[in-house]
Protein backbone atom coordinates (compact mmCIF):
# COMPACT_ATOMS: atom_id res chain seq x y z
CA UNK A 1 0.00 0.00 0.00
CA UNK A 2 1.38 3.40 -1.01
CA UNK A 3 1.10 6.28 1.42
CA UNK A 4 0.09 9.57 -0.19
CA UNK A 5 0.79 13.32 0.47
CA UNK A 6 -2.95 15.04 0.66
CA UNK A 7 -1.34 18.30 -0.53
CA UNK A 8 -1.77 17.45 -3.93
CA UNK A 9 -5.76 16.69 -3.07
CA UNK A 10 -6.89 20.08 -4.65
CA UNK A 11 -5.97 19.02 -8.21
CA UNK A 12 -7.22 15.71 -7.58
CA UNK A 13 -3.78 13.90 -7.66
CA UNK A 14 -2.08 13.15 -5.05
CA UNK A 15 1.77 12.73 -4.75
CA UNK A 16 3.06 9.09 -3.92
CA UNK A 17 5.91 9.46 -0.87
CA UNK A 18 7.89 7.47 -3.40
CA UNK A 19 8.15 10.35 -5.99
CA UNK A 20 9.01 12.53 -3.63
CA UNK A 21 11.80 10.26 -1.72
CA UNK A 22 13.66 9.16 -5.04
CA UNK A 23 13.15 13.26 -6.06
CA UNK A 24 15.71 14.02 -2.55
CA UNK A 25 17.89 10.83 -3.78
CA UNK A 26 18.35 12.30 -7.26
CA UNK A 27 18.76 16.44 -5.58
CA UNK A 28 21.02 15.37 -2.75
CA UNK A 29 22.69 11.59 -3.45
CA UNK A 30 22.49 11.80 -7.01
CA UNK A 31 21.29 8.53 -7.22
CA UNK A 32 19.83 9.01 -10.33
CA UNK A 33 20.17 11.32 -13.62
CA UNK A 34 16.56 11.52 -14.57
CA UNK A 35 13.29 10.71 -12.99
CA UNK A 36 10.08 10.36 -14.80
CA UNK A 37 6.98 10.42 -13.42
CA UNK A 38 3.27 9.73 -14.30
CA UNK A 39 -0.63 9.71 -13.27
CA UNK A 40 -2.33 7.03 -12.57
CA UNK A 41 -5.85 8.21 -13.42
CA UNK A 42 -7.60 4.98 -11.76
CA UNK A 43 -5.65 6.07 -8.60
CA UNK A 44 -5.91 9.52 -8.67
CA UNK A 45 -2.27 9.77 -7.96
CA UNK A 46 1.13 10.70 -9.12
CA UNK A 47 3.53 7.88 -9.47
CA UNK A 48 7.07 6.58 -10.67
CA UNK A 49 7.30 5.56 -13.88
CA UNK A 50 11.40 5.60 -14.28
CA UNK A 51 14.77 5.90 -13.05
CA UNK A 52 17.82 6.76 -15.15
CA UNK A 53 21.19 5.44 -13.75
CA UNK A 54 23.50 8.40 -12.87
CA UNK A 55 25.45 7.97 -16.31
CA UNK A 56 22.36 7.98 -18.81
CA UNK A 57 22.47 10.74 -21.20
CA UNK A 58 19.80 13.36 -21.99
CA UNK A 59 18.92 12.01 -24.91
CA UNK A 60 18.34 8.24 -22.96
CA UNK A 61 15.86 10.27 -21.11
CA UNK A 62 14.11 12.29 -23.85
CA UNK A 63 14.01 8.46 -25.51
CA UNK A 64 11.54 7.35 -22.73
CA UNK A 65 9.33 9.70 -22.92
CA UNK A 66 6.01 8.59 -24.98
CA UNK A 67 5.28 9.79 -28.21
CA UNK A 68 1.66 10.41 -27.44
CA UNK A 69 1.43 10.45 -23.65
CA UNK A 70 2.28 13.37 -20.88
CA UNK A 71 4.68 12.70 -18.27
CA UNK A 72 6.55 15.31 -16.22
CA UNK A 73 10.00 14.36 -15.77
CA UNK A 74 13.31 15.79 -13.77
CA UNK A 75 16.47 16.10 -14.59
CA UNK A 76 19.95 16.47 -13.46
CA UNK A 77 21.76 18.36 -15.88
CA UNK A 78 25.83 18.76 -15.39
CA UNK A 79 27.84 20.85 -17.02
CA UNK A 80 31.04 23.35 -17.35
CA UNK A 81 30.55 27.34 -16.97
CA UNK A 82 32.47 29.42 -18.89
CA UNK A 83 34.42 29.70 -15.96
CA UNK A 84 35.61 26.11 -16.11
CA UNK A 85 33.54 25.63 -12.71
CA UNK A 86 31.69 22.08 -12.67
CA UNK A 87 27.80 22.73 -12.11
CA UNK A 88 24.34 21.02 -11.67
CA UNK A 89 20.66 22.04 -12.23
CA UNK A 90 17.85 20.49 -12.12
CA UNK A 91 15.31 20.61 -14.85
CA UNK A 92 11.48 19.81 -14.55
CA UNK A 93 10.25 18.95 -17.56
CA UNK A 94 6.08 19.07 -18.48
CA UNK A 95 5.78 16.71 -21.27
CA UNK A 96 2.48 17.22 -23.13
CA UNK A 97 2.97 16.12 -27.06
CA UNK A 98 0.04 17.84 -29.00
CA UNK A 99 -0.71 14.15 -30.04
CA UNK A 100 -1.93 12.65 -26.68
CA UNK A 101 -5.58 12.79 -25.68
CA UNK A 102 -7.46 16.09 -24.67
CA UNK A 103 -8.22 14.16 -21.04
CA UNK A 104 -5.04 13.47 -20.35
CA UNK A 105 -3.58 16.83 -20.70
CA UNK A 106 -5.78 18.72 -18.43
CA UNK A 107 -5.16 16.25 -16.21
CA UNK A 108 -1.20 16.71 -16.17
CA UNK A 109 -1.86 20.46 -16.99
CA UNK A 110 -4.11 21.14 -13.68
CA UNK A 111 -1.48 19.23 -11.39
CA UNK A 112 1.32 20.38 -12.66
CA UNK A 113 2.14 23.36 -10.17
CA UNK A 114 1.02 21.56 -7.35
CA UNK A 115 3.18 18.74 -8.02
CA UNK A 116 6.14 21.07 -8.81
CA UNK A 117 5.95 22.55 -5.58
CA UNK A 118 6.30 19.33 -4.04
CA UNK A 119 9.85 19.09 -5.36
CA UNK A 120 12.05 21.49 -3.97
CA UNK A 121 15.19 22.66 -5.44
CA UNK A 122 14.17 22.42 -8.81
CA UNK A 123 16.07 25.23 -10.85
CA UNK A 124 13.72 25.30 -13.93
CA UNK A 125 10.90 24.38 -15.60
CA UNK A 126 10.35 23.65 -19.40
CA UNK A 127 7.21 22.81 -20.62
CA UNK A 128 7.05 20.81 -24.54
CA UNK A 129 4.90 19.91 -26.90
CA UNK A 130 7.24 18.10 -29.09
CA UNK A 131 10.97 17.40 -28.81
CA UNK A 132 12.02 20.94 -30.26
CA UNK A 133 11.03 22.25 -27.20
CA UNK A 134 13.02 20.32 -24.65
CA UNK A 135 16.42 19.46 -26.72
CA UNK A 136 19.80 19.31 -25.60
CA UNK A 137 20.57 22.83 -26.84
CA UNK A 138 17.16 24.33 -25.16
CA UNK A 139 18.38 23.00 -21.08
CA UNK A 140 22.22 24.08 -22.28
CA UNK A 141 20.79 27.49 -23.56
CA UNK A 142 18.16 27.71 -19.62
CA UNK A 143 21.42 26.42 -17.79
CA UNK A 144 23.89 28.82 -18.64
Amino acid sequence: MCITSSANAASGMAVSDECKLKFMELKRKKTYRYIIFKIDEKAQQITLEKTGEPGESYEQFASHLPENDPRYGIYDFDFVTEDNCQKSKIFFIAWSPDTSRVKAKMIYASSKDRFRRELDGVHYELQATDASEMDIHVIRDRAN
